[in-house]
């Protein structure tokens, strides 16, 4: 089976809640923090699906099967894009398709002339800090962060310059 990145319009509302609440169904602690801001979030790649959704999302598959999704946001492209969410089933965990779909987004969001790429993530999400670091991210001191970043409410984050000469 081949591993295949989707546009958000292959799918139907309610693939990326799915998704996310599957792949964090591990504590219930993060859907019930999260499940109205995945709910917006996934509201709003639907509702612009044309001009945002199928150019900032993507949904990776296996066969037939939806196993997990990466978005991103441009408004601030060609300065950085950051990673939002980004996640993948956990049958599929630990098998290299969170890489692949990572190195997929990476691959996307460069064409757009992007000066650097940032990601956030948790203390307990040790697989997701090894991926980050595995595909050239570097974590960043917390005295370096831009306010925007400080409202993510992350405990890791990470940065990645892009040669674009």
């Amino acid at each position: 089976m081949d591993i295949k990145f989707n546009k958000l319009s292959n799918f139907n509302q309610g693939i990326l809640y799915q998704l996310l609440a599957d792949a964090y169904s591990f504590d219930g602690k993060y859907e019930a923090t999260y499940k109205e801001k995945w709910l917006a979030d996934e509201n709003f790649f639907f509702d612009n699906l044309t001009n945002i959704g199928d150019k900032y999302c993507f949904v990776t598959t296996l066969g037939d099967e939806a196993i997990g999704f990466l978005a991103w946001d441009p408004r601030n492209l060609p300065e950085y894009a950051i990673i939002g969410d980004n996640c993948i089933i956990p049958k599929y965990k630990g098998k290299g398709y969170g890489k692949l779909q990572l190195q997929e987004a990476i691959s996307r969001i460069t064409k757009n002339d992007v000066k650097e790429i940032f990601v956030s993530t948790d203390n307990d999400f040790i697989p997701a800090q090894r991926m980050y670091e595995s595909v050239g991210f570097t974590r960043l001191e917390i005295s370096t962060l831009k306010p925007w970043q400080v409202e993510q409410n992350s405990d890791i984050y990470y940065g990645m310059e892009i040669c674009t000469t």
